[in-house]
């Protein structure tokens, strides 16, 4: 009987309630799980962003299982010039911790920006170049979160990935943070990732405040035609120009460009369909699941995220406002023909910015189709984050 007794208590104690109480700050763990509600509710009842959403908010719920011991942050923790224990990883990590792997050696954002190159439609840019200055303008919030990062005491490199949040592209901070900050990424990926999902929300206040109503109804020209041959020739242009100015932007430019190749090629049809769909969905899983457990209590619930999530609205915020006061420029020296409205869309998150400068703009007059228009500042956004994350990890790196 005791031999029972001493088995059922042995189980009891081993158990993740058990676990939980025995924290002395077992509170904290209580507090993740509420995020992780407030998470799943805004990507399924909300429908903000589900496809990262959710696969980050279970990777948040698995991590804080007490006793689970299926990531452990500590593994990837080096100080300046130790190497990752790749053996222990494999020998004694968990799932979580395989998977994220692919986070840490860069795996997952490449592989994304192929399937996101392969479902970008880069002809809009091309047939109206301009678009690059707003996808430019676009990217202020990057360097302005940079500098108030600075001034609340991050170090460089950790300012460095807390500024590119404003170039609303989450690989792409992934890839930064990973290098740069790795201890902020859970930070750093959510309010990437959660305001990319807030875009409706956030922009547009800051184009009604900057744009009057004869603007926001300014009717644009249709864009010329793009032949097959300039659709061929810019990604592979694109990517000599970016990889010889800028050569730590390359392995983002580079995987975006070779997804779009295959599908203006017409003949990767195959390719181009699987980058698009199956290696998307998968590495989305992986990426989300994986970033998702980095999010621990004791990693996780801090000032330092606080401040972070704050200058990631700011970064946000001051793009947006830096891509309007672009086109607005360029409209005064184009003689009143292009939407500024257009300017929001220069941040990266394709293509939502862009149908929120449509939908705005639909409100002053719904004949005005200003989408197509939006889509060049757009995917130039996708460039622009993708250069001011070489130029930061040429810096910091």
């Amino acid at each position: 009987m005791s031999e029972i007794l001493d088995s059922l208590k042995t189980f009891l104690q081993g158990t993740g309630i058990a676990q939980l109480f025995a924290e002395e700050q077992w509170y904290l763990t209580l507090v993740m799980y509420l995020i992780v509600a407030v998470l799943v509710y805004l990507a399924i009842v909300k429908q903000f962003e589900p496809l990262l959403l959710l696969p980050i908010a279970i990777g948040m719920l698995l991590t804080n299982i007490p006793g689970a011991n299926i990531y452990h942050f500590d593994f990837f923790m080096t100080e300046p010039g130790e190497e990752i224990n790749f053996s222990k990883i494999l020998l004694e990590g968990g799932f979580l911790d395989l998977l994220y792997l692919g986070v840490k050696l860069g795996i997952y954002p490449c592989l994304i920006f192929i399937g996101i190159g392969a479902m970008t439609d880069f002809g809009p840019l091309i047939a109206n170049p301009k678009s690059l200055l707003i996808g430019a303008g676009a990217q202020l919030g990057v360097f302005v979160a940079f500098a108030g990062a600075l001034l609340l005491g991050f170090a460089p490199e950790e300012a460095a990935a807390i500024g590119i949040i404003g170039g609303a592209d989450g690989p792409t901070a992934i890839t930064v943070t990973k290098e740069l900050a790795a201890h902020l990424l859970p930070a750093i990926a959510i309010a990437a990732y959660s305001y990319m999902a807030l875009i409706p929300m956030i922009q547009p206040p800051f184009m009604k405040l900057l744009t009057t109503k004869k603007e926001r109804a300014i009717r644009m020209t249709t864009l010329r035609e793009v032949s097959k041959v300039e659709k061929i020739v810019f990604p592979v242009l694109v990517t000599l120009v970016v990889g010889l100015i800028v050569p730590d932007a390359l392995v983002l430019i580079g995987c975006l460009m070779f997804g779009n190749l295959l599908t203006v090629c017409g003949v990767t049809d195959r390719l181009s369909k699987t980058a698009q769909n199956e290696l998307m969905n998968i590495v989305t899983i992986m990426l989300g699941i994986s970033v998702g457990a980095t999010a621990t209590a004791e990693n996780f619930l801090s000032w330092e995220t606080l401040m972070i999530i704050a200058l990631g609205l700011a970064a946000f915020s001051v793009s947006t406002i830096g891509g309007l006061l672009t086109a607005k420029i360029m409209n005064v020296f184009s003689g009143g023909t292009i939407n500024p409205l257009i300017g929001s869309a220069g941040v990266s998150a394709v293509p939502m910015a862009a149908r929120v400068s449509q939908k705005v703009g639909s409100r002053e007059d719904p004949t005005n189709f200003l989408l197509m228009h939006a889509m060049g500042p757009n995917v130039a956004g996708v460039i622009g984050s993708a250069v001011a994350a070489g130029v930061f990890l040429s810096w910091f790196k």
